[in-house]
């Protein structure tokens, strides 16, 4: 059974994430996928949360993990979703995320707003509680530290 003190976070992660660390390190640094999973659940074990991460290059695949945490097939207390390029495209991802009733934080390691024009446009701001890029790993941080928050709150 689990412990209702404990918090489930979900850290999901869409297309070319699993690339951290080899592409693009002038936008995303150096850190591995693995590392980041490593450094978030460190970080968001000592704010009461127990982390699983997920990533797929594959978006019917996040929109199915979605369906499931809205189902309750899976416990969910909030998300924090990197999904890469299909931030800015999928509202069929859009859709899935808004049947999940839980904060959700947007995460961008790179400054998303001051990147290509395409870059600058979220097809999921509107169901974000919480939005950071532009900060690298410790943008996931602060999300960890306002998803506490908001959760505290409720």
């Amino acid at each position: 059974m689990a412990d209702p003190q404990v918090k489930v976070l979900w850290l999901l992660h869409g297309v070319n994430l699993d690339m951290l660390g080899t592409r693009s390190p002038e936008h995303y640094g150096t850190i591995t996928l693995s590392e980041l999973c490593a450094q978030v659940t460190s970080y968001a074990v000592e704010h009461g949360f127990e982390v699983r991460c997920f990533q797929t290059n594959h978006e019917g695949r996040l929109v199915e993990q979605l369906h499931a945490l809205a189902r309750g097939d899976e416990q969910v207390d909030a998300v924090i979703v990197n999904a890469g390029a299909w931030t800015h495209y999928s509202w069929g991802l859009h859709d899935a995320l808004e049947l999940v009733d839980r904060p959700i934080a947007e995460v961008h390691l790179s400054a998303v707003e001051r990147r290509e024009d395409w870059r600058r446009r979220s097809v999921i701001a509107d169901l974000a509680s919480v939005r950071v890029s532009g900060k690298g790993i410790a943008g996931y941080l602060e999300a960890v530290d306002r998803l506490a928050e908001v959760l505290s709150h409720k």
